[in-house]
């Protein structure tokens, strides 16, 4: 016979687990001597050993009990079950993982790879970084309300930074974000983004422009925080209205409005 040191140390396992498997009902208790100790037999060994087995390959002590009383097709059947689960956790544990570590470069809290790729290439190019913000607080939601395509946009707007022009146009807002509204460099760079504007939508089609499916409300959002960050880029809008193109987070092609200015 054996104290409950002894066949916590035959088994593997402490005293103190031996014990929550009798609170849990996995590990019958037995009765106490005369002297008031726990005697446990050779059959405990074997069973409090396959407890820890079970346990230890990842089973819940709920379904312990369950599978020492299964037969072999029932046995087989819960492991496999179980394993399916453990298979999923570990899938989504290391997608955890790949999110923490994009998280130590700051703007993947919220982006995908793409995105960050985008905003790190507008650093690269010497963007101003109040411009970056701009852009990357207007992909936050972006994000957030269509994951399926911001992939596709993000890579498309990285591929149009190959053209100089465009590469101009965010110099050139970054450049005037401590200018008043009547600097004349707004009416040069309104000219320049209206010509980059009309000639992608020429060549490639007002979709490529424009084919964010966005409603108004959040487009007013995103516009907003372009507006806080960027003050020029309100009267910016203005600029473009009066040269055909109406919007900032939605583009829209329009019958140039002259602005009361």
């Amino acid at each position: 016979m054996l104290t409950i040191g002894e066949l916590a140390s035959y088994a593997g396992v402490t005293v103190r687990a031996v014990r929550h498997y009798h609170a849990k009902g996995l590990l019958p208790e037995p009765e106490r001597d005369h002297s008031g100790y726990r005697r446990y037999d050779a059959g405990a060994v074997v069973e409090l050993i396959r407890i820890r087995t079970l346990a230890k390959a990842g089973v819940p002590l709920a379904r312990v009990r369950e599978l020492l009383l299964a037969g072999e097709e029932e046995f087989a059947a819960a492991v496999a079950e179980i394993d399916e689960r453990l298979r999923a956790e570990i899938e989504e544990r290391q997608r955890h993982r790949e999110h923490i570590a994009r998280l130590t470069a700051g703007d993947g809290l919220a982006l995908p790879p793409e995105v960050v790729g985008f905003l790190d290439r507008l650093r690269a190019l010497g963007v101003d970084e109040r411009i970056v913000g701009v852009e990357r607080d207007g992909w936050v939601p972006l994000a957030a309300h269509s994951p399926a395509r911001v992939r596709e946009w993000a890579v498309r707007k990285r591929e149009q930074l190959d053209d100089p022009q465009l590469v101009d146009f965010y110099v050139t807002l970054g450049r005037a974000l401590d200018r008043a509204d009547d600097d004349p460099r707004l009416v040069e760079l309104a000219d320049k983004l209206a010509a980059y504007i009309t000639r992608m939508a020429d060549e490639q089609g007002a979709d490529y422009v424009d084919d964010a499916d966005i409603e108004p409300p959040l487009a007013r959002l995103m516009d907003t925080l372009a507006f806080d960050t960027a003050p020029p880029a309100r009267r910016l809008i203005e600029l473009l209205k009066e040269r055909g193109w109406a919007g900032w987070t939605k583009l829209e092609r329009v019958e140039p409005v002259r602005s009361e200015r």
